[in-house]
């Protein structure tokens, strides 16, 4: 039996709050530690359960891992066991875990071999490794699929080429792997195409510093020169994102006077003013994010009056991850909004418990839900729901927060993935959130 939130809702809450490490980021910087044998310090290591399984699958293949503290791990990748890597035990633990596929690229990389299991993790439709694996291929890399066991293996017998590639989508997992594979290959790489968000920065100028030759850096044109070899490096990951953004979410629909502790606000892109668009009043200060407590917040319109359509885009475009955040929050505002989410398919199936709490919601389509904010003329109910992947997980617990009477959210473990001590921080603030 799995553990469940019990929620009571209605309180208003107050205090600070210190957003993690960012999980997107931790997945591609710990992979990252592969392409060298010297020690590698990654601090601000958020503790939640994709990352520490990671963290123990590194272990299990013969990285040296020191966790000096639950947010600093020193790491020594010099003698890798590859035996283990063909074994039926690391097959089984590397499938349930999404983020395993970025060790693929700095394994083939450095030792001209690896694998990649079919990936499991969330249910947001389907996630493809075409980007991936067509990447790999681009560099020099065979691949054979083994159906038995749902298994991508990985060669570059000859080693890796430096080549021209543009990406048939600017995945942020598939270019990570592709620049992490091109940086020890012959040559010089270009990909055009290529993600550029935040996570992606921060995993340049780490392999920058460990002696890597990428230019374009924030842009969607990255250059790499190949190198024969990289050292080691100290490693600070930037707070998330997607945790900034929710606290955001979570103190408007809850009344709530909350500051959010060293932000990274340049790091944030257009999420403060997507927020703003909702009607929320926040104030930057310094790094941080201060959120006063407000009765109520209305929906901009458009210029010419229509009706305001968020959607996602890749970098520097909005999140995807951030669409079900502000479709709870828009529940309790004045004003309609159109939430359009465009890159996955199944992000929107939460909103049916909404509708069972009393939201106004339309689901057009798997893609698009019309939102008709309640304004607070009456407050969302508890209901006992389940939740059905990291985001919509956290969607429904600001609704349980702002809810009046009891809530059960079942299934947290999705949640556990994504937020670390999640109830306990929110208890600091006032909530009343219970794991049962």
């Amino acid at each position: 039996m799995s553990s469940a939130f019990e929620v009571r809702g209605g309180n208003r809450l107050k205090g600070e709050i210190i957003p993690q490490g960012a999980k997107n980021e931790a997945l591609q910087i710990i992979s990252a530690v592969l392409l060298t044998p010297e020690k590698v310090t990654i601090s601000n290591i958020p503790d939640i359960l994709d990352v520490n399984l990671l963290i123990e699958l590194l272990g299990d293949i013969g990285v040296k891992v020191n966790r000096v503290s639950r947010a600093t791990c020193e790491f020594q990748a010099d003698d890798i066991d590859f035996v283990y890597l063909e074994s039926p035990e690391f097959k089984k633990k590397s499938g349930r875990l999404r983020g395993s596929v970025m060790m693929a690229g700095p394994l083939l990389a450095r030792f001209g071999k690896a694998y990649i299991p079919k990936p499991g993790g969330d249910k947001i439709g389907r996630r493809r490794l075409d980007t991936h694996v067509i990447g790999f291929e681009k560099l020099g890399a065979a691949f054979v699929y083994d159906t038995d066991d749902n298994y991508f293996r990985l060669e570059a017998k000859t080693g890796l080429k430096g080549t021209y590639m543009l990406l048939d989508e600017p995945s942020v997992t598939g270019t990570a792997n592709i620049v992490m594979a091109a940086v020890l290959a012959q040559g010089v790489t270009t990909i055009y195409n290529a993600a550029c968000e935040p996570y992606l920065q921060q995993l340049c100028k780490m392999l920058n510093s460990m002696g890597a030759k990428i230019t374009g850096v924030g842009s969607n044109m990255l250059n790499i020169e190949g190198v024969s070899g990289l050292k080691g490096c100290s490693h600070a990951m930037l707070p998330d994102m997607i945790e900034i953004g929710s606290f955001i979410g979570l103190a408007a629909m809850t009344q709530s006077e909350i500051t959010i502790k060293d932000a990274g606000i340049q790091h944030l892109g257009v999420i403060p003013e997507k927020f703003r668009q909702l009607g929320i009043q926040l104030e930057i200060r310094g790094d941080d994010i201060y959120i006063p407590a407000q009765d109520s917040y209305e929906i901009q319109t458009f210029i010419d009056g229509s009706i305001l359509t968020i959607y996602d885009n890749p970098w520097p475009g909005f999140t995807p991850d951030l669409l079900s955040i502000v479709l709870v929050v828009a529940t309790q505002a004045k004003g309609s909004v159109l939430i359009h989410q465009k890159m996955f398919e199944s992000r929107l199936f939460f909103v049916d418990k909404l509708i069972d709490m009393g939201a106004q919601i339309i689901l057009c389509d798997p893609h698009r839900a019309a939102v008709i904010g309640l304004g607070r003329q009456h407050q969302l109910r508890g209901i006992t729901m389940s939740s059905p992947d990291i985001r919509a997980g956290v969607s429904l617990l600001i609704a349980a927060l702002s809810a009046e009477g009891k809530s059960t959210i079942h299934n947290i473990d999705q949640i556990d993935r994504g937020y670390q001590y999640i109830d306990e921080r929110l208890r600091n603030l006032g909530a009343d959130i219970k794991r049962v």
